[in-house]
């Protein structure tokens, strides 16, 4: 067994011990009131494994910030195998407001600016400061690791990039990751609005972004992936067996997941490292 099924693997024991459960025989990423939404998380989380069962589901945001955890130890273990795939001082954070890196730091100042004045607070908001579930975060590098296969920059080149240390560069955000353990119809804008806000307020590179879930209904999972493009893709916590599920019982419903896929718009969790080492 590869490296990455074995990560996998673990990923699916992490989930199953903690942000899905079982209440009455239902996993908690189905909707009680779908029976389509129930009969696919049975079959796809047995897939998996076996359940913790418990007399009332789990408060919503306790399993969120449970599936936020899982992610990031996921991405972080994986970051950490493929450091010749892509160089460089790497580090899988949660929590953090955007305008801590480089591409962001302007936020600050604006949101200074808006404190001070009450009409520019209320023309500008505060949407704009946001903070992701999940980020990987790249560090500037000191001018030694920069120059350790032979004398590349000086004080005379480069004296602005984002890459160097002496530049006062702040840490540059790689890559912004929306956990949503289920995605309901009052919830499903958000990625897209945090998305949005990544691509129109940035300086600089845009970092990855995409969305983490584990849905089980192919209709609430398409409001997030298909469209124009604002994220660049939606990861399945379990995409395999979520098709295979779906194949059994014979769902009309499968096209349009081997749409989304067909479109590069679904993949699996098991794609996100590699895609995210681009």
């Amino acid at each position: 067994m590869t490296w990455l099924r074995e990560a996998r693997a673990r990923f699916h024991a992490r989930c199953l011990s903690g942000p899905i459960t079982e209440t009455r025989g239902v996993p908690s990423v189905a909707d009680v009131s779908n029976t389509s939404s129930r009969e696919i998380a049975k079959a796809m989380v047995a897939k998996i494994g076996p359940l913790i069962s418990h007399a009332e589901k789990p408060a919503g945001q306790t399993a969120g910030s449970l599936f936020e955890a899982a992610c990031q130890d996921f991405i972080a273990e994986c970051f950490e195998q493929f450091t010749h795939l892509r160089p460089g001082r790497f580090s899988v954070e949660r929590g953090q407001q955007i305008s801590r890196y480089a591409q962001y730091a302007h936020l600050d100042e604006l949101r200074a600016l808006a404190d001070a004045s009450r009409t520019l607070k209320t023309h500008l908001g505060t949407d704009y400061l946001i903070k992701p579930d999940v980020v990987v975060v790249r560090g500037a590098e000191t001018d030694a690791v920069i120059n350790q296969s032979g004398d590349l920059v000086d004080a005379s080149v480069a004296r602005h990039s984002g890459l160097r240390q002496a530049n006062g560069a702040r840490a540059t955000l790689h890559a912004s990751i929306s956990c949503k353990l289920t995605i309901r119809s009052d919830r499903v804008q958000n990625p897209r609005s945090e998305a949005l806000n990544l691509i129109r307020n940035r300086k600089g590179r845009l970092p990855h972004i995409v969305a983490v879930t584990a849905e089980p209904v192919p209709s609430r999972i398409a409001a997030i992936a298909l469209g124009t493009g604002d994220m660049d893709c939606v990861y399945h916590f379990a995409l395999l067996e979520l098709v295979e599920t779906m194949r059994e019982q014979e769902r009309d419903a499968l096209e349009l997941v081997e749409t989304m896929i067909d479109g590069q718009r679904l993949r699996d969790i098991s794609d996100l490292p590699l895609d995210l080492v681009v």
